[in-house]
């Protein structure tokens, strides 16, 4: 992509066959242009991806840090423990609502800079909330997390389709997976270094501290994309035919829903493992944090591994790996109902945290070759939308069951919806990519 931009217009000296897409066949002097250019992109490209995985990184380790710090949270805020947790569900709620609007203007703006802006925002978010913890102001708290929110989707929209621009379209659903491995990576980061921070400089420094990460892939985004303000996106920008067109869509649908099924199985075992192991198998409370922390973990390599399946093992179709992370996590979730020896159960939680994680980052991948090019960011931000909100409310559905009826109902719960997921991705569309050939 960035080859075919730099050379646009001038010409080029070459000396021999090189082959291109066309198959043409040519083949430069070491040193020449052609060469230069194309390592040159390279070091583009892997840099676009850098920056965005930096920001996404800092903005998932943002989003979490509350968590682990929560009763030193409520001891310095003196609010209860729902007051609390909303400090991290606000930037959920935030997201829902706030994607689908970001996608339409992503669509229309220069996305350099609106990725830029949102890295810049992330860090005015980390030293606002820094501030107003110190004072003990909740409520100017709770607005800097709707604004890290904000920051938050535009990354993970942007780069998610930056990312699957960026790369050639055998090789698109790996860049994207890789890049979707920033959120798990983020949330192990903040996760295990929120009290790493707190414990010498207080809870509040957390927030400034992740957030700084985000200065690091701003610089290293800019830089990789210097001299091309907009990113020059391939497609003109939507009219309103394409838009409707869109939430007509049969098969984007599916995707969303796929998406929701995952992210309501994820967020329902990464809230309510560390409460089951406690309550249920008698681990300690620091043993079962460490534990459930590997759920998330895992989707390091499960997310990744979902492209790489996708464009290697299924040369490049995106059906048979959604088919098959729902029909893993059937038996993995429902195994918690059965099973209650403690090495039994982790075994278990890694396989529920590779297979439910195995399609999420694909899903972005997917979901822009069953669409019209003119509207692949909405449709990437409609997607994000409707998975969190299965984030969003499946911890409470499922708190809600296990106050009612305890966990073995709630996993039961959890099983169907996997069940869901099989059927739904049974009936999944056939993937366009953009170089033209059905994957």
């Amino acid at each position: 992509m960035f080859l075919s931009q730099r050379a646009a217009g001038r010409r080029i000296r070459v000396s021999g066959p090189i082959s291109d897409k066309a198959g043409i066949l040519y083949q430069p002097r070491k040193g020449s242009a052609v060469s230069d250019s194309r390592s040159s992109a390279r070091r583009r490209t892997v840099g676009l991806v850098a920056g965005v995985f930096l920001l996404s990184t800092a903005a998932a380790a943002y989003e979490i840090a509350p968590a682990s710090v929560l009763p030193l949270v409520r001891d310095s805020l003196g609010v209860g423990p729902t007051a609390a947790s909303w400090l991290v569900s606000v930037m959920y709620l935030t997201s829902v609502v706030a994607s689908v609007p970001v996608g339409v203007v992503l669509d229309r703006v220069r996305v350099r800079w609106a990725v830029a802006a949102a890295g810049v925002a992330l860090l005015v978010a980390g030293g606002w909330g820094w501030f107003a913890a110190t004072a003990g102001a909740y409520w100017w708290l709770f607005a800097s997390r709707i604004l890290g929110g904000l920051s938050y989707v535009v990354v993970w929209n942007a780069g998610a389709n930056l990312v699957g621009q960026a790369v050639e379209p055998d090789v698109r659903a790996t860049a994207v997976g890789v890049f979707t491995a920033s959120a798990p990576v983020g949330f192990a980061l903040g996760q295990f270094g929120s009290p790493l921070v707190a414990d010498p400089f207080g809870w509040p420094a957390t927030l400034p501290t992740f957030a700084a990460i985000a200065a690091v892939g701003v610089v290293v985004f800019l830089l990789a994309t210097r001299g091309r303000g907009g990113l020059n996106v391939e497609t003109d920008a939507p009219d309103r035919s394409d838009v409707r067109e869109l939430f007509a869509n049969r098969a984007a649908w599916t995707l969303y829903g796929l998406c929701f099924l995952a992210f309501s199985l994820y967020l329902f075992l990464n809230s309510w493992l560390p409460s089951y192991l406690t309550e249920q198998l008698g681990v300690s409370l620091a043993l079962s944090g460490l534990l459930t922390a590997l759920f998330p973990a895992v989707g390091v390599v499960s997310r990744t591994s979902g492209g790489v399946l996708s464009d290697r093992l299924f040369g490049g179709e995106r059906r048979p790996v959604a088919l098959l992370s729902f029909v893993l996590a059937v038996p993995a979730v429902v195994g918690f109902v059965f099973v209650t020896q403690v090495p039994v159960v982790v075994a278990l939680l890694l396989v529920a945290g590779f297979s439910v994680q195995l399609a999420i980052g694909l899903l972005y991948t997917y979901i822009v070759e069953v669409v019209a090019p003119a509207v692949r960011t909405t449709a990437v931000s409609m997607l994000t939308s409707v998975g969190l909100l299965g984030a969003f409310l499946a911890p409470i559905v499922g708190g809600e069951i296990i106050g009612r009826a305890g966990y073995r109902p709630a996993f039961l719960l959890a099983g169907a919806v996997a069940v869901a997921g099989v059927a739904l991705a049974w009936y999944a569309p056939d993937a366009v990519r953009r170089d033209g050939t059905e994957s």
